[in-house]
């Protein structure tokens, strides 16, 4: 990607900036509902990744920490100095980077459904069959397929059909090289340094990020509180949306 080239995003409301980062086959329509909610005391601004969703036209970043620096970079062409921030599934290692590079900006943090280990131990499968079976069935075959792993009623679940269709969106170069992005990332010897206030929200049927890497964040992070949303797995935020809004809007109230 361009250093200089913005990346597209959606931005609503005013006061704090809350910073949305998506993860993997995701996009920042995906964050519709949270946007409507928060920018009546927030001003959310929602990106899409290089190669992803409305930024598939753009060339993808292989490692966590580029794209990392491109969200900052759009940050920084906002204006936006300090910001609250809040990563989904690889959003949450994209957001553990930029914590680690520009804490100081950062004035909480947020991490949903997500770990400090990019190979995903005990993931529904492991990376390197997500990548081979990518290459053999295309991308939106492996949206959907990957897409139901998110929710407790898988396909039958009302948000499937949406991010389903957001991952479709993402360029099969993108796909892979998010892929290449999380099995070559660790983020455990930051965790220490990152001593900005944090919530850990995960869904506890997840089966993307288990328990061992949720528990490593919570025990490691040292300014950490835990919020376990019980039935919902991966995409909490769509499954149980006014549950997760209730326990951010509980979080955000303190910072």
């Amino acid at each position: 990607m361009n250093p200089a080239t913005v990346l597209p995003h959606q931005r609503a409301g005013a006061g704090v900036p809350l910073v949305l980062v998506h993860g993997y086959l995701g996009g920042s329509q995906q964050w519709a509902q949270e946007i409507a909610h928060f920018s009546a005391h927030f001003d959310v601004i929602a990106p899409a990744l290089p190669g992803f969703a409305e930024a598939s036209e753009l060339h993808a970043c292989n490692r966590i920490g580029d794209m990392a620096d491109a969200v900052i970079a759009l940050l920084d062409d906002l204006q936006v100095t300090e910001f609250i921030l809040l990563g989904h599934s690889m959003g949450g290692m994209i957001a553990q980077e930029m914590a680690a590079k520009v804490g100081d900006r950062v004035l909480g943090l947020i991490l949903y459904g997500t770990g400090p280990v990019g190979l995903l131990p005990d993931r529904f499968e492991p990376i390197d069959v997500s990548r081979e079976r990518l290459i053999a069935e295309g991308v939106e075959k492996t949206s959907r397929r990957i897409s139901a792993t998110w929710f407790r009623e898988g396909e039958k679940a009302t948000g499937f059909e949406l991010v389903a269709g957001i991952g479709s969106a993402t360029s099969r170069e993108a796909a892979l090289a998010g892929l290449d992005a999380m099995a070559h990332w660790d983020g455990r010897g930051a965790l220490q340094a990152l001593t900005m206030p944090t919530l850990i929200l995960w869904g506890e049927l997840d089966q993307s990020y288990r328990w061992s890497q949720i528990e490593l964040l919570w025990r490691t992070l040292p300014n950490a509180q835990l919020a376990v949303i019980p039935g919902a797995s991966h995409a909490t935020s769509l499954e149980k949306p006014h549950l997760f809004n209730a326990v951010l809007e509980d979080f955000l109230r303190v910072l």
